[in-house]
């Protein structure tokens, strides 16, 4: 069904969800699950030159009728489309990324959320921040564990903002703080050139890709760098030395399938200027 531009049935197809429909805690659960494992996290089109196009047919275009991923922009408002074609409430949210960062550390909103009320009271989802977004629905209620099938999350008070965090390897770390305030699409349009642009950014000069797996594992693939991190926060990290082993693992790990010109080219850049000194802290 096509639900004001929105093509529902390809949408669902596409991350293989064919449970209910209704607009339950259990539904919302389950697709948050779905989509975050079968659409990459990635940004190779801002590495080209090509800053993503946030309007519903770009994202239907690119995530699921050619089946490539994307970044928090995208990731996210296609989710929303998608949760209100199945009847969702869904408010567009922004939030603070700290990751590797002190919890008050003065950052700007340039990350898309979503806050979903359910008679349960409200919950964030979020399906695109990299390789720590978390694979359940979340009670936006402060202090209280909550499991996902990934990592031990809770979200801490700061000020008006709640800071969601992460169990990882048995201490806790800030991923992001959550602004409260209700945003307008613009806004994200204003904060997906700056972050699809900048030059100084992650994503104009560096191949990242993230995706989670099955038995609470994680990949996350940085330039040369492919990261499998378990269950108890170990990494196993492998190192990529030719055109064939991208290929490869950007198609077989991340569903990710690039034409042979593109990735010459993706690869072409990261040897010009490409971060040569680990990843981004919020891709370690």
């Amino acid at each position: 069904m096509t639900t004001d531009g929105f093509d529902r049935d390809a949408w669902l197809v596409r991350i293989g969800y064919s449970g209910s429909r209704d607009p339950t805690l259990a539904t919302l659960r389950h697709l948050v699950l779905s989509h975050a494992s079968a659409i990459a996290y990635e940004s190779i089109d801002v590495l080209l030159g090509r800053p993503p196009k946030l309007d519903v047919p770009s994202l239907l275009a690119k995530m699921v009728y050619q089946r490539r991923g994307g970044y928090c922009f995208e990731q996210n408002m296609l989710f929303r489309e998608g949760l209100r074609s199945l009847g969702f409430a869904v408010t567009s949210l922004q939030a603070r990324v700290v990751r590797g960062l002190a919890i008050d550390a003065p950052r700007p909103a340039l990350h898309m959320v979503l806050r979903v009320e359910l008679p349960e009271g409200p919950f964030l989802a979020d399906v695109g921040f990299g390789n720590l977004a978390p694979t359940a629905a979340l009670m936006l209620s402060p202090i209280v564990e909550q499991e996902t099938p990934h990592e031990t999350t809770r979200l801490l008070p700061m000020g008006e903002e709640l800071t969601l965090q992460a169990k990882l390897r048995g201490s806790w770390e800030h991923i992001y703080r959550i602004v409260p305030h209700p945003r307008f699409d613009a806004e994200y349009e204003i904060a997906n050139w700056y972050t699809g642009t900048h030059p100084e950014g992650p994503y104009v000069s560096n191949i990242i890709a993230a995706r989670p797996g099955p038995g609470r594992t994680r990949l996350t693939l940085f330039n040369n760098r492919l990261t499998k991190r378990d269950a108890n926060g170990n990494a196993d990290r492998h190192a990529l030395s030719t055109e064939s082993d991208y290929r490869r693992v950007l198609a077989e790990e991340f569903g990710i399938e690039l034409s042979e010109v593109d990735l010459r080219q993706a690869l072409h850049i990261v040897e010009e200027r490409g971060w040569r000194d680990g990843p981004h802290p919020f891709f370690a």
